[in-house]
This record gives C-alpha cells, sequence and structure tokens, in this order.
C-alpha cells in the first residue's frame, strides 16, 4: 500500500520544531553509535581502511596495473612503489584523529538514516503530485552517496595516495606525512565523493523550486563539463586519466538529472 502524504497544516510551528529537534537528535544519537563502535576498534580500522592504501597490492593499484597490461601500456599504470611514511608529531595527534575519522565514518554509514529522518520531517509539507515524483527518494539518495563513497575510497583517494607517495622534488627528501594529514585525504575525498554523487538529487529539489529546467541543463551541458573538468583537476592528482576518470561519472549523473528535470516536468504537465 502506497504511504500518502500527511496533512500538517494543524501543527503549530513549535510542533514542527519539536519534531525537528527528535529527528536531529536521533540522527546524531545514531551516528555517534556507530562512532564509538569505529573508535573502539581504531586499530583494526585504520589497519584495514586507511593503511592498506599505502600497499602496492591494494585492489585499485592491482585493477589498473591489470589494464595498463591489457591495453599495451606495460606498468605505465602500476604502482610499483608508494613511498609513505606516517607519524605523529603532536600528543593529541592520534587521538584527535581517531575522533575524526570516527565521526565521519559514523555519518557515512548511517548517512541513509540521517536522510530517512530528513525526508520524513519535510515529507508531510509536500502536495501529492510532488510525494509521488519524490517517492523513493530515500533509497536512491542512499544509493547514489555509497556509490560515491565507493568511487571516492576505490577510484579517487588511491590516484591521490599513490600520486603523492610516489612524488619527489629529489631523492634526498622522503615523504613523512603526519597521520592527521593522510587520513584526513582519505576520508574528505571520500565523504565528499559521496556528497558529489547527489548531484541527481540536487537537479530534482532545484527543479521542484522552479530554479533550474531540463532545457537549462541541456543548454548548459557543455559549461557543465567544462566546470566539472575543473573540479576533477582540483580533487584528483594533476594527470589526464584521474581527471577523466573522476569527471566521467559526474557527467553521467548530470545526464540523470536532466532526466530527473524531465519526469518532473511531464507530471506536473500531467496533473496540469
Amino acid at each position: 500500500m502506497t504511504e500518502e502524504p500527511k496533512n500538517d497544516k494543524e501543527m503549530s510551528f513549535l510542533g514542527h520544531l519539536e519534531e525537528l529537534r527528535w529527528r536531529l537528535v536521533k540522527s546524531v544519537a545514531a551516528i555517534l553509535v556507530v562512532a564509538i563502535v569505529l573508535f573502539i576498534f581504531r586499530k583494526e580500522v585504520v589497519d584495514t581502511v586507511f593503511m592498506s592504501m599505502k600497499e602496492v597490492n591494494f585492489p585499485t593499484y592491482n585493477f589498473f596495473c591489470w589494464l595498463s597490461h591489457t591495453v599495451g601500456a606495460g606498468d605505465e599504470l602500476c604502482a610499483n612503489k608508494i613511498s609513505i611514511n606516517t607519524q605523529s608529531i603532536s600528543p593529541t595527534g592520534q587521538f584527535s584523529v581517531s575522533m575524526y575519522f570516527s565521526f565521519i565514518g559514523g555519518f557515512i554509514v548511517m548517512f541513509p538514516f540521517v536522510f530517512y529522518q530528513i525526508w520524513s520531517f519535510i515529507r508531510p509539507a509536500l502536495k501529492e503530485t510532488e510525494f509521488k515524483v519524490a517517492k523513493g527518494s530515500v533509497f536512491w539518495a542512499s544509493i547514489l552517496f555509497l556509490l560515491g563513497v565507493a568511487f571516492g575510497y576505490f577510484v579517487v583517494s588511491p590516484l591521490a595516495v599513490q600520486f603523492f607517495g610516489s612524488f619527489h622534488v629529489s631523492d634526498g627528501v622522503t615523504n613523512n606525512f603526519t597521520i592527521n594529514s593522510y587520513l584526513s585525504l582519505i576520508t574528505t575525498t571520500t565523504l565528499f565523493s559521496g556528497l558529489f554523487f547527489e548531484l541527481p538529487m540536487v537537479i530534482m529539489i532545484l527543479t521542484k523550486l522552479g530554479l533550474v529546467s531540463s532545457g537549462f541543463l541541456k543548454k548548459y551541458r557543455k559549461h557543465a563539463l567544462v566546470i566539472v573538468l575543473i573540479v576533477s583537476a582540483v580533487i584528483t592528482p594533476p594527470d589526464v586519466i584521474s581527471q577523466v576518470l573522476v569527471a566521467i561519472p559526474v557527467m553521467l549523473l548530470y545526464e540523470i538529472g536532466i532526466v530527473v528535470a524531465k519526469r518532473i516536468e511531464n507530471t506536473r504537465k500531467s496533473y496540469g
């Protein structure tokens, strides 16, 4: 049975604030629970999730090495050596970075629940036609976010680690990264990739607000490509392969956003 949007006209302003407060409390509590678990098992998490990216046998490096041999490029894309040493140079360095990745990890793991709380708060305010168009938003937002997280962790982050770990201005200079900067590079890249993949959802919201249209998105497709390439160049190592690998899925998401915008417009026309 399809759940119909509720009418909230009789709910007072303070009632809305109270509901929002409790939904935020639930979201924060869920994130804290996961963050505490991650903090307790911080050694296993750091060794498995973060430190493994310094090794040449990380799955991403193996894949690109196989791809390089398949296309006849030899060892061009192989990670033969990643010279990175990590260190903590402050008394609170390891503790603070443990807190940081625990909270980020908690948000990533509980994102579907957090988004559900946000969606449940705004859902009663939607009209019936808007509710039908937005049906399944929690599912698709969660899928897009998790795909973005996977893309950030298995594609963007390893490319960044490999590049910066292999780059040298002189043989007399070694790469001794602080544990804060190394873990922040991976967690930040992974998180923002997940948020970046929410582009179709953002386009859906902007279309519903009347700020963009499918025609507008098609008209400025080339401009969007330029912007995506610039952003890709900023968040990835300075090589063409990394830039293209990031730009392709983002432009695909842009095209999906156009389809979503067109669907919303058709729904509006059908309901007058």
